[in-house]
């Protein structure tokens, strides 16, 4: 039987490539801080020194800049996917669990609009991606929508992609305004989406 260790005080191949994937996790759950809160354009150092790693182990894994953003922005878009169902199973009401999502969806978008810039060049990858994120993301709004619907906590109706379409407009500008906060807008059209409780009507306030 073959010894799948290898040579004596090696791991196995399995776990070097478990160990690889979890530091490769953690530098893009870094970076994806860094840039909600500085932009694409962050230095690559305030990256590495988020992650606890030289940037010699950053640029080893992503060479350039543009491959960088590319693998943070599907990292981003998996943790949305894979929230979705979390927090509607997690939070205290299926609109809670829309409100968070979104506030992820928001975090999302800095790495989706400096996306473009960094790949200007390549305009077919930009559009497969692009492509990648509406199958991924557009079904998890739609799931967390039909069930705040289905609560009576929005309006029946709302579609997933004219949603995501509608904050990802509200975003847009935040990096070259910083004046600007999409989250005021974004909060209030969520308050547009809320189910209105019927109040009392003209005649019986007159009757009453």
């Amino acid at each position: 039987m073959a010894n799948s260790a290898g040579k004596p005080g090696e791991l196995p191949t399995r776990g070097k490539r478990a160990d690889a994937q979890r530091n490769q996790q953690t530098l893009l759950t870094a970076a994806a801080a860094v840039f909600v809160t500085s932009g694409v354009d962050a230095p690559i150092r305030e990256i590495a020194a988020r992650a606890g790693v030289g940037m010699g182990t950053i640029y080893r894994h992503f060479p350039t800049r543009a491959d960088l953003v590319v693998a943070v922005y599907r990292h981003q878009v998996e943790a949305c996917a894979e929230a979705g169902p979390t927090l509607l199973a997690g939070a205290g009401s299926p609109l809670a669990a829309l409100r968070q999502w979104v506030d992820l969806f928001v975090d999302f978008l800095v790495t989706k609009h400096g996306l473009a810039n960094a790949m200007q060049s390549d305009t077919s990858g930009f559009d497969a991606l692009h492509a990648y994120f509406l199958d991924r993301l557009v079904p998890v709004c739609a799931q967390l929508l039909d069930a705040a619907a289905d609560a009576d906590e929005i309006r029946p109706g709302t579609q997933a992609y004219e949603l995501m379409r509608g904050i990802g407009n509200l975003c847009i500008g935040h990096d070259s305004d910083p004046r600007y906060d999409p989250r005021r807008l974004v909060e209030l059209l969520l308050q547009g989406l809320a189910a209105r409780t019927p109040g009392p009507s003209t005649d019986a306030a007159e009757t009453g």
